[in-house]
């Protein structure tokens, strides 16, 4: 079974203005890796993959239209708690 990426998504630019100015004021460099649709070829299957930043050691996932915010273990949280 191979998977193709079939879309790139984009990543809210007010949300990623927000993100940089935070991690430059906290002077740390965020990774940021944009998050995509997959195709899973032989089957129906589909599945969206989050926009994944990462800052130092921790992980944050943010899917577009969503306010809830994963992070590390996956434990949920708001994006209005960063902001």
């Amino acid at each position: 079974m191979s998977m193709d990426v079939v879309k790139e998504l984009e990543f809210d630019k007010e949300v990623l203005k927000r993100i940089e100015m935070i991690c430059r004021f906290a002077c740390v460099k965020p990774i940021i890796k944009q998050g995509s649709i997959i195709n899973i070829k032989g089957t129906n299957i589909a599945y969206v993959s989050p926009h994944i930043i990462t800052v130092g050691e921790n992980n944050y996932l943010i899917f577009n239209g969503s306010d809830t915010l994963f992070i590390n273990d996956y434990s949920k949280s708001g994006l209005s708690t960063l902001f």
